[in-house]
């Protein structure tokens, strides 16, 4: 495990990220049209890291893992209705890896995070449906590998109903198809299949 500070990431994450996308479609190649969409939205005239653009812009999540690797930490989203990694709003801070840092420290309550490091582990583009003043729009959604490091009590806060560690091997066959992905990167990652 090559962990990561927030400190240590590099001084100007918007320029680094272009190459981490086109990194993840040489590795991910059924996902390369995914990967040039986020290119292109770094493009944008209007800044990608700020939910004010009300076309889409970029959020990140963290596949939150416990030290063995083996379990995941899930949140049902209070206003989703869904189980689902815990994420959120960049709101103009372009250092992604830390940004899905920070939410998974307050969506869990768990102080003892790493990010494991600065490669995307997955990317994901889904709509938001309309809500109150906010318009329809879409997250482009930039997923890193946090690690628990210390104790996996969590403590829920107000946007989660409940928080869960899963085995990774069940959610691999979870419904859900971006959950299911992640879980079975991660699996192949560990050199496991969903029946371990």
């Amino acid at each position: 495990m090559n962990a990561i500070t927030p400190s240590a990431a590099p001084a100007d994450p918007h320029r680094g990220l272009e190459q981490a996308f086109a990194a993840y479609a040489r590795r991910w190649p059924g996902e390369a049209e995914l990967a040039a969409d986020f290119i292109d939205l770094l493009g944008d005239r209007l800044d990608p890291y700020g939910r004010e653009r009300l076309q889409g812009h970029f959020t990140a999540s963290a596949w939150l893992v416990s030290a063995d690797g083996r379990r995941t930490l899930l949140m049902h989203h209070a206003k989703l209705l869904r189980w689902l990694q815990p994420g959120g709003h960049a709101d103009g801070d372009r250092d992604l890896p830390r940004v899905a840092l920070k939410e998974a420290q307050e969506e869990t309550g768990l102080a003892a995070l790493a990010v494991d490091d600065t490669a995307i582990f997955d990317l994901d583009r889904h709509w938001i449906p309309e809500r109150k003043d906010v318009p329809g729009h879409w997250h482009h959604d930039v997923r890193y590998v946090v690690r628990a490091t210390g104790s996996e009590d969590f403590l829920a806060n107000e946007e989660s109903l409940a928080l869960a560690w899963r085995p990774v091997a069940e959610v691999a066959r979870d419904p859900d198809p971006s959950l299911s992905r992640m879980a079975r990167k991660w699996l192949v990652r560990l050199g496991l299949t969903a029946e371990e």
